[in-house]
């Protein structure tokens, strides 16, 4: 699933959108007690990462709407279609499915259950399904602006990232961030390593995991580590704070929601699943929901970087503007990060 397809797959509802998220609205377009449900992957929905940050649109609808919204963890992929089922027999209005691996299951669903609404992050079919809107993201954008900053940031003159499965929205983060140290390379004449690229600890939920790739990938000279891995990615985040370097998040901002790390927290990979899992509530209340793709990339705020927070004063100002045109030459076509 590369970026060139979702784009002619993306058939309406790329709206302009703000890193702000949707607060503070008062339209009354969403019925009060539109039934809501998300079907989260197995890192749960305290993951501080995927699952969590699709919730926060839910909660958004909740508070703005009053919306019914709820829940349903995931604890093994045998209860991804179980889950499913149970908001389908209690009539729900949307039912949104987070995660690539939720695919089979959310498409089976739908098309045994045409008059329900259904969205699912991470996935995007071919050919389209009437009643599926498929939640994407140009995460290779935002990873390439992060991949050039590491570049920027290494004292070691080498980076590294892993992933927590080798799946599409996984691969498509580390293939950004790889590009965007080359390029920063290219630019500046420097000659910055990417470790870890072919690394998948083969799973989203073990911390353990993600203390032994980061300890193998600092011994081998990395000070910034990039891991794409839900909560395994916290594991990795104590060994930096322990053994002294620098971490970038993913999904949310991990300032934020990993707050025990902040002080190496140089910036987050975002990707505003919030923002569009509040659109396709909207769509869904007010009668203009349809099936097909929504993708979020720089030009319409579904991905970005976070703040460099207590970095801001350590990223020079020169490389501060060098990332941000960067942002600028990703958005307009100029720069390709080598996902198509």
């Amino acid at each position: 699933m590369r970026r060139k397809v979702l784009i002619v797959l993306s058939l309406l509802l790329i709206v302009a959108v703000v890193l702000s998220g949707c607060s503070g609205k008062t339209s009354s377009k969403v019925q009060k007690g539109l039934k809501v449900g998300q079907v989260t992957d197995v890192g749960g929905i305290d993951d501080q990462s995927f699952n969590a940050t699709a919730w926060k649109g839910i909660e958004q609808a909740i508070e703005d709407y009053e919306v019914d919204g709820r829940y349903l963890e995931s604890q093994q992929p045998t209860d991804y279609m179980a889950n499913i089922n149970e908001f389908v027999q209690q009539d729900y209005d949307l039912i949104i499915t987070v995660g690539f691996l939720l695919g089979e299951d959310t498409a089976t669903a739908a098309q045994a259950n045409p008059d329900i609404n259904f969205a699912i992050v991470d996935y995007a079919y071919d050919p389209t399904i009437p009643n599926v809107l498929g939640l994407v993201y140009a995460t290779d954008q935002a990873s390439f602006m992060a991949g050039y900053l590491a570049a920027g940031m290494s004292e070691t003159g080498k980076v590294a990232t892993f992933g927590g499965m080798e799946i599409p929205p996984v691969t498509i983060f580390m293939v950004g961030f790889d590009a965007g140290v080359k390029y920063y390379n290219q630019e500046n004449g420097t000659n910055v390593q990417v470790l870890g690229t072919d690394y998948y600890v083969g799973n989203f939920e073990s911390t353990d995991d993600g203390r032994r790739a980061a300890e193998s990938l600092m011994d081998e000279g990395a000070d910034i580590i990039f891991p794409v891995a839900g909560p395994v990615g916290v594991g990795a985040a104590e060994v930096v704070k322990e053994r002294g370097g620098m971490f970038i998040g993913v999904d949310a901002d991990m300032y934020y929601t990993a707050p025990a790390y902040k002080d190496v927290m140089l910036t987050s990979v975002m990707k505003n699943m919030d923002v569009s899992c509040y659109e396709a509530i909207e769509a869904v209340g007010d009668g203009s929901f349809e099936g097909g793709v929504l993708l979020g990339d720089l030009t319409n705020g579904g991905v970005g970087l976070a703040p460099y927070h207590d970095f801001d004063d350590k990223v020079p100002n020169k490389l501060k503007r060098a990332v941000d045109n960067v942002a600028k030459d990703l958005a307009n076509g100029k720069i390709s990060t080598g996902w198509e």
